[in-house]
């Protein structure tokens, strides 16, 4: 009873701190609750027991870890603890044991054993071995293996390392070397030379030329500072001036190498030796600054590939140094300066040529990053053209090693359609990504060439539309799911073939010409199919074709209808009412999608209600068709304005004509009027001039190019050779239509002669119901024969009056200032003056290289006039 009241009291504590219960609800069901289930779990037996011969496992594996990982101290320590554990052994020791291997981080890294101090044996003295008591023959050490690399593969398990080195992440422990001298540590005698080894000592205080003492007396008619050594200390002086290393003769000043007159020759004059050493410190100059050039860290990936190209031809140079010096040392040999200059310049052609293209670089690499590979270019073709084959073959090499890096950037583009964020230099650039798809080809990616076009290569200027076009094209085939299964890798076509007989130009070109070719017509092909396959660009064309163009008339004269009822009317413009027209007109023909046809006004309020029935008036109007976004990349939103303005213009031809059209059809049921010939030509030369003009546009001109746009792009190689194509056709429409800005004199005359159109059509309606008499076309008032047709509702031919007076308030014509045979006969002169304007001004245009059918339709507008 006292353990389960003690229990009871501790887990109310422990429930009171833990869940925060303040004393006062102590007895609420919360309480109680948490209580019955901490009491649960502190049940007896609610917990089994910790597993002995897992944790006996444990501890077996951790001492194996420790012994292959050479802390065999560590594994010594833990066997003798746990034996030591065995003799007092205690039930709640499996238990203890595991929460010490839980607890225990990283013992192979951290733990240490502490090495008993008393009674420790001291260390055998191991026998000394040296070299020479090792035998050449029947070992494994002899000088022939000794420096092999040793290849541990045969002899262990790679799968047994792998697994330790991924439990132990501790640092491998290394020996750790001392300079310091151990204190009573005395210096052994056998190190020093020997007393009879002074000749040696003395040859090699000799040597040392550079010091005053070695010196022999100064020969007569030579200054008295001189300092005579031999030819062979001078050579071995010029040799380590060549490979960089510091010099007496030789000195080094900032950017250039300077020598030290005070040291002659007893056999050769000061004037000669001095003209000597100024070759070798001039071509020391170029080494020594070619050598500091590659030590210049470079962000540019190309010419850290041409610092490693130097850095061979160094090490080469510094080779045949060496080996020449060795030729020097061997016994018998003769040493000429002379020969030794000849050999250096033999040698160290290359390395002056790029020091000297080094030197025209300057510090321009971040303003011109092409301008070090540009120079190399220029430097082969001026070797070539020289004749040094030898030169420019071994600079070709280098040439194509720092071209196969600059092209990776372009290879990643033209493969993948990426572009390589890394590389600065880099003449693409992206704008924006996952922004909208109809912008991809014109707004995602730009042509970043630098200033002065330096991040591109003068040789590659060229091909650098192409490399673009194909990147793009990457692009687009990947968002739409279309990209090309993975082609081989071009990494080594960057190689140049020395079998082919060609110059070193048209070689870079062909090469790189290979690489943009094999990635450029894949893609492109690709995308072709894709958009005439699957993105309907053919189907997209038809369909503009019918919304703007008018192709099917039966469409085009049912949504003209309505339009000029609501003009007539002098109705707001509404752009549902405008939408649900076209579609209804437009549901019969089976290329056109009704859902992304849109009309909308680009302005609700009319102004002027007279002005409602210009042909002005409509183009406050637009249609809209809405494109696949593949197609919209090609077909533009320029593009489409422009489709736009010429199915306005087409419109507004249309509207002339039904005005025309539906007064005449109004005169047809009156009686002739034979003493109004001039009413009755001026109607039909405006008929004349609306159908040819219409006919023109039509028949002529749009029927003509949009063959020539399906001729052109279904043999187009690319995207960008289909939107040339598709542009060249709506700049070649807005021309002959007479759309374009430098034609907008002449513009603006047909639609003064469409406006003149309505005006009399509107002229002959008052005149028809009566205006005439009353002063004005008000039509407040209702005339007798207005009157006569609201009462007769019966009379079917009557309806088109009534119509007429409904709309009598709209019309254009009014006789408070002139007459109507004035008004007529006024009409008749400004029709005449607009139509001569326009064919005076086509005829001269076209004398000034204008299009043919400009002259086409001057000469058929010129013979009516005759």
């Amino acid at each position: 009873m006292a353990l389960a009241a003690d229990l009871s009291t501790l887990t109310d504590a422990l429930i009171t701190s833990v869940a925060r219960i303040s004393p006062s609800q102590k007895g609420s069901a919360r309480t109680q609750t948490l209580k019955r289930r901490a009491t649960g779990a502190l049940r007896t037996g609610a917990h089994t027991r910790t597993d002995q011969f897992a944790v006996a496992k444990q501890l077996e594996g951790l001492q194996e870890k420790f012994q292959i990982l050479n802390r065999d101290e560590l594994a010594e320590a833990l066997q003798s603890r746990l034996a030591e554990l065995e003799k007092k052994r205690s039930s709640w020791l499996p238990e203890i044991l595991s929460l010490l291997l839980q607890l225990s981080d990283r013992p192979a890294l951290v733990s240490s054993v502490q090495l008993p101090e008393k009674n420790a044996k001291a260390p055998q003295a191991k026998e000394s071995l040296s070299w020479s008591d090792i035998r050449d023959e029947g070992t494994a050490f002899n000088d022939e293996e000794i420096w092999e690399q040793v290849d541990f593969t045969a002899d262990s398990s790679d799968d047994d390392f792998s697994s330790v080195a991924s439990d132990a992440s501790f640092p491998r422990r290394r020996p750790q070397s001392s300079t310091t001298v151990e204190e009573g540590y005395v210096v052994p005698d056998d190190i020093f030379l020997p007393a009879e080894n002074e000749d040696l000592v003395a040859s090699i205080e000799k040597a040392q030329f550079w010091k005053p003492q070695n010196h022999s007396a100064v020969p007569s008619g030579k200054a008295s500072t001189s300092r005579s050594i031999t030819e062979s200390q001078l050579a071995r002086e010029t040799i380590f001036m060549l490979q960089g290393l510091p010099t007496s003769i030789f000195r080094h000043l900032e950017d250039r190498i300077s020598v030290d007159h005070r040291y002659t020759l007893a056999h050769s004059s000061n004037e000669a030796l001095a003209s000597l050493l100024q070759c070798f410190s001039e071509i020391g100059t170029k080494i020594d600054g070619t050598r500091r050039f590659t030590k210049v860290p470079q962000d540019i990936p190309y010419m850290q590939t041409f610092c490693r190209g130097i850095e061979e031809r160094i090490l080469g140079f510094d080779q045949v140094l060496s080996q020449i010096q060795c030729k020097y040392l061997s016994p018998g040999s003769t040493i000429s300066l002379l020969q030794l200059l000849a050999d250096v310049r033999d040698h160290s052609h290359e390395l002056n040529l790029l020091s000297e293209m080094i030197g025209k670089l300057g510090n321009h690499l971040t303003d011109q990053p092409m301008r070090c590979l540009d120079l190399l270019y220029d430097l082969i073709c001026m070797l070539e053209a020289l004749g040094d084959e030898t030169s420019s073959g071994n600079l070709i090499k280098l040439f194509f090693q720092c071209f196969k890096t600059y092209t990776r950037s372009t290879r990643l583009w033209m493969e993948t359609g990426q572009v390589d964020a890394l590389d600065s230099t880099f003449f693409v650039r992206t704008i924006r990504e996952n922004g909208d798809l109809r912008t991809l080809w014109h707004d995602w990616f730009v042509l970043d060439m630098g200033d002065r076009r330096q991040k591109i290569p003068q040789f590659l200027a060229t091909s650098v539309q192409k490399v673009f076009t194909a990147g793009k094209s990457m692009v687009f085939l990947r968002h739409l799911n279309a990209l090309p299964e993975t082609a081989e890798s071009h990494e080594d076509d960057t190689t140049p073939e020395s079998t082919l007989p060609l110059p070193f130009s048209a070689l870079v070109e062909s090469e790189f010409e290979k690489i943009v070719d094999a990635d450029h017509s894949v893609s492109a092909g690709l995308l072709r199919m894709e958009l005439d396959q699957k993105c309907g660009l053919w189907s997209s064309l038809d369909a503009l074709y019918h919304v703007y163009f008018g192709k099917d008339m039966s469409a085009t004269s049912a949504i003209d209808a309505k339009v000029f009822e609501i003009m007539d009317r002098g109705r707001p413009w509404d752009r549902f009412l405008l939408t649900e027209i076209a579609r209804t007109a437009f549901l019969p023909v089976p290329v056109i999608d009704t859902s992304k046809l849109l009309v909308r006004p680009l302005n609700t309020a009319r102004g002027d209600e007279t002005q409602t029935r210009s042909v002005v008036s409509l183009e406050t109007i637009s249609i809209d068709y809405g494109l696949p976004w593949p197609v919209a990349n090609i077909i533009t939103e320029d593009a489409i304005h422009s489709y736009q303005r010429m199915s306005t213009f087409l419109m507004q031809i249309r509207r002339a004509k039904y005005s025309i059209v539906k007064q005449r059809l109004r005169d047809a049921r009156t009686s002739p009027d034979e003493s109004d010939t001039l009413v009755n030509v001026l109607h039909h030369n405006m008929l004349w001039f609306l159908d040819f003009l219409y006919g023109h546009f039509t028949y002529l001109v749009i029927s003509t190019s949009t063959q020539a746009l399906h001729k052109s792009m279904s043999s187009a190689p690319d995207v960008d050779a289909i939107i040339s194509a598709h542009q060249h056709f709506m700049t070649s429409l807005e021309v002959q239509c007479l759309l374009s800005k430098d034609l907008s004199q002449v513009h603006e005359a047909i639609i003064g002669i469409l406006d003149l159109c309505v005006h009399f059509a509107d002229l002959q309606t008052a005149h028809f119901i009566g205006n005439e008499d009353q002063g004005s076309y008000a039509g407040h008032t209702e005339t007798p024969h207005a009157k006569k047709n609201s009462e007769d509702d019966s009379d079917s031919e009557d309806d088109y009056d009534h119509d007429e007076q409904s709309h009598e308030h709209t019309l254009t014509a009014s006789f408070q200032d002139l007459s109507y045979s004035q008004q007529v006969r006024k009409t008749k002169q400004k029709f005449d003056y607009l139509t001569t304007f326009v064919t005076d001004s086509l005829k001269g245009l076209t004398r000034a290289d204008g299009p043919p059918s400009w002259d086409i339709l001057a000469d058929r507008l010129e013979w009516r006039q005759r």
